[in-house]
């Protein structure tokens, strides 16, 4: 038997989110050795250095976050959230590699570009993925849920001719002036069928 698709849609947005996260924390080390540059173990500038990368990221993951729940309920997001995302991640990709391009070395910007770039793809492949995954849940829960019985619709009764007449008869009294306009009033009926009941009326179906 398949795998539920609930099962798996969580487990790959968990993977998702796992490897977001751990590409982030791969960075912070580098991006607190640029913040630093230099300065001694434990100083202050050295332990504020440490605040820049976490700073970028927690921002980063709430954009993340607040487009996959819009995204599941088919709501675009506007063109600052996309900014603050990719200005985010360029901010990311650019301290963590500043060094190994200063440095001239291509094992450096290969180890140092692979981590940002991971996160890069995967924070536009987590959306797309939790919104592909929702729709494939909403089809399939109709096939396993059993159908609601729905009762009997009721057939209701129409008014005949001759009970209209009936009631408008019952509601004449001598001083009326029978009208179409009348007929409706007394007994609700038509704007079509006034006419002939008051016709009917008039040619003395009603009291005189």
């Amino acid at each position: 038997m398949s795998e539920p698709v609930e099962r798996v849609a969580r487990q790959v947005d968990r993977l998702c989110w796992t490897g977001i996260l751990l590409g982030l924390a791969f960075t912070m080390t580098n991006v607190q050795q640029f913040a630093a540059a230099g300065a001694a173990t434990w100083s202050l500038v050295w332990c504020a250095a440490w605040l820049l990368d976490p700073m970028v990221s927690l921002v980063l993951l709430a954009i993340l976050r607040a487009e996959q729940v819009t995204a599941q309920r088919g709501v675009r997001m506007g063109g600052w959230v996309r900014t603050a995302k990719w200005f985010t991640l360029g901010a990311t990709y650019v301290m963590n590699t500043w060094s190994a391009f200063t440095a001239g070395s291509a094992a450096s910007v290969v180890l140092h570009s692979v981590p940002p770039l991971v996160v890069f793809v995967a924070a536009e492949a987590v959306t797309e993925l939790r919104g592909e995954l929702g729709a494939v849940v909403a089809v399939a829960k109709p096939s396993g849920s059993p159908p609601v019985a729905r009762p009997p619709a009721r057939r209701v009764r129409r008014t005949s001719f001759s009970e209209y007449l009936a009631v408008a008869e019952a509601a004449r009294t001598p001083d009326v002036v029978v009208t179409p306009a009348w007929v409706r009033q007394a007994t609700g009926c038509s704007r079509g069928l006034s006419s002939r009941l008051a016709a009917a009326l008039d040619q003395g179906g009603g009291r005189s």
